[in-house]
């Protein structure tokens, strides 16, 4: 299980001119191959009268597939830089398209290679990429006397309740970081005289973004 990960929250585009090319980048978030090849076409459709429209892709959480194309571009020049970039910085699930309007003037191999990586660098600086890391869901049920004491402890460690439902019993939910997962569940037990009882419901994905925790179920 892949405790943590990096992957982009928010597409990214940019855009860089070498030698009077311009290079477009477009980054976007994907989960599957197909996913990536419809993005690839979209783009190949709105910049059609470009002269490349070069791609790379990362799909899964280890990065378990990898492509790229210099789409006509001379080999190794386009597309394995801007695969070079996304694996340099660990971004998985992830498609970069960079669409090339030639300007008149070669690049020259190392030129190719920097203007492709360069765009595929600037757009990821545009992108929101968030770090996704492995929660355990717990769902913390007392009794109306004890709320107060689990909302204490949660607020000292930083856990923000998902939800409360305030039924018989009271039930809180609540992302737990798996590393911390069984620390967590004995304090509370602990500092509820085993008053408290702690379950784990589900695991999922979360990531602070903007100082707010964002949950992504499996």
């Amino acid at each position: 299980m892949v405790r943590q990960y990096k992957t982009i929250y928010v597409d990214g585009t940019a855009e860089i001119v070498e030698k009077k090319s311009r290079f477009l980048a477009n980054i976007s978030h994907v989960e599957s191959e197909e996913e990536a090849i419809r993005f690839i076409e979209e783009c190949k459709k709105k910049y059609w009268n470009a002269t490349h429209n070069c791609w790379a892709y990362v799909i899964g959480k280890r990065g378990e597939l990898m492509r790229c194309s210099d789409d006509g571009e001379p080999s190794q020049t386009a597309g394995k830089p801007m695969l070079d970039v996304l694996n340099g910085q660990e971004i998985r699930d992830v498609v970069a398209v960079v669409t090339r309007y030639f300007g008149g003037t070669l690049l020259g191999t190392g030129g190719l290679v920097r203007a492709y990586s360069g765009a595929v660098k600037e757009g990821l600086g545009n992108a929101v990429v968030v770090e996704k890391k492995r929660a355990d869901l717990f769902q913390i049920v007392t009794d109306y006397a004890g709320i107060g004491k689990i909302q204490y402890l949660l607020a000292q460690e930083s856990f923000q309740p998902i939800d409360t439902d305030y039924a018989a019993d009271v039930t809180v939910t609540v992302p737990i970081p798996v590393e911390e997962s069984g620390r967590i569940q004995k304090r509370l037990i602990e500092g509820t005289n085993g008053r408290a009882k702690v379950e784990v419901s589900d695991q999922l994905y979360y990531a602070v973004v903007e100082g707010e925790r964002i949950l992504f179920p499996e």
